[in-house]
């Protein structure tokens, strides 16, 4: 096999390891929501707890990745993920319990920091070993690719299967995604060395830096799971949208499937703190459009912005998270979504509970929109501490983090 054609399936191994991992074990429950509260008694408020649940089981699994330094567990770690995604998919089919329920979702979200994090720390160890480009727009772009499928196939399912068979069709089709997610990526090894013999050195950031990146990640986390969590059930809401939910659910895959790689190109011309700061205020926009706005034309403009932007703060901090510890990428990519999963955790239940209670999601919106404008002052902050020469002697790239 040429390097050329392994790349690829190392590349291809991690997009639909995403699709499994965040699609089906994680993006899945959106388009359903709307379907499981008309026809299993699912509250709003208990939607958002399940929510919260899932992204508890996430933090947890961000704890792992970044206690364990082993590349050869870290692999192990993967592997289970993969299995766990299907299980509680099809888990979710078999029960109309809500604490079993809040299990599944909790066990899933271990599954998606299996995919996001670990599988991430994998295949960008593998990209520096073999003196590839350190970037990871290509393999998020199985994010995006999930939420895209996810969409797709529930808007094909919803007229012709029940909520449980959805959920059986997606554990389906999750095996058959995961075959290849497990056996293209080859096993780790141990050295210490790339191909061409250079050294994977660390290069840890100044606690001051890793505390502000950390906060800002949190301030982006608010968001994110906001509008991951709600888009349909905001669409649905809406008497002139109703009915087309899956379909902005639809344009956020889609807006998100590319962003990724087009984020890679502007951090190498503006530099990762500066395509961030770009990233958030477009994410305010997505927040703000359906609240100025009326209609399917807000939702698609949200749907969009949102899209586009949240795979590509996320893509973008953890790229540079693994830049600064090479030789174990996944050690700052935990710690990271940790302060990412906190507000994950706190955020939908707080949203659902609040939209109950007004029978609007306005607020949720605005809180998405507040702890954003104070991740951009973070980041500001951030860049004030420097780390502009940020380079990479592991890659055939300069990367530099500029002020």
């Amino acid at each position: 096999m040429t390097m050329e054609l392994q790349r690829l399936k190392v590349l291809g191994a991690g997009i639909l390891s995403l699709v499994v991992m965040l699609g089906v074990a994680r993006f899945a429950y959106t388009p359903l929501i709307p379907v499981m509260e008309l026809h299993a008694g699912l509250g709003t408020a208990q939607s958002g707890w399940l929510a919260t649940f899932n992204y508890i089981g996430y933090m947890c699994g961000a704890l792992i990745a970044a206690s364990v330094n082993s590349l050869i567990t870290k692999d192990t770690l993967y592997r289970l993920g993969l299995i766990v995604a299907v299980l509680t998919t099809v888990g979710m089919g078999l029960t109309d319990n809500w604490l079993i329920w809040s299990i599944l979702r909790f066990l899933a979200g271990l599954s998606s920091a299996a995919g996001l994090l670990i599988g991430s720390g994998l295949i960008l160890n593998w990209l520096m070993r073999h003196n590839y480009h350190s970037e990871l727009g290509i393999h998020f772009a199985g994010m995006g690719i999930g939420i895209a499928f996810c969409s797709i196939a529930v808007e094909l399912m919803i007229d012709h299967f029940s909520w449980e068979q959805q959920w059986f069709i997606f554990s389906l089709l999750g095996v058959l995604i995961a075959i290849p997610a497990w056996r293209w990526l080859p096993r780790p090894t141990l050295a210490t060395l790339t191909q061409q013999n250079a050294n994977l050195q660390d290069n840890p950031p100044s606690m001051a830096f890793m505390i502000l990146m950390m906060l800002a990640y949190f301030c982006a986390g608010v968001g994110y799971v906001i509008s991951a969590t709600f888009t349909v059930a905001i669409a649905e809401r809406l008497p002139e949208v109703q009915g087309l939910g899956n379909l902005v659910f639809l344009i956020v895959g889609v807006a998100a499937a590319p962003a990724c790689i087009l984020w890679d190109f502007v951090a190498r011309k503006t530099g990762i703190l500066n395509a961030l700061l770009i990233a958030y205020i477009l994410h305010i926009g997505g927040f703000l459009a359906p609240i100025l706005g009326s209609g399917l034309p807000s939702l698609l403009v949200s749907a969009v912005l949102y899209g586009f932007t949240f795979i590509g703060i996320v893509s973008l901090v953890l790229t540079m998270s693994g830049r600064f510890y090479p030789s174990k990428p996944a050690k700052m990519m935990g710690k990271m979504t940790l302060s990412y999963g906190i507000a994950q955790i706190i955020a939908p239940a707080l949203t659902g509970q609040l939209a109950e209670q007004t029978g609007s999601f306005d607020s949720g919106l605005y809180l998405a929109v507040g702890f954003t404008a104070l991740g951009i002052a973070f980041l500001l902050l951030a860049k004030t501490l420097g780390h502009q020469d940020l380079s990479t002697s592991f890659t055939s790239q300069k990367t530099t983090i500029q002020r």
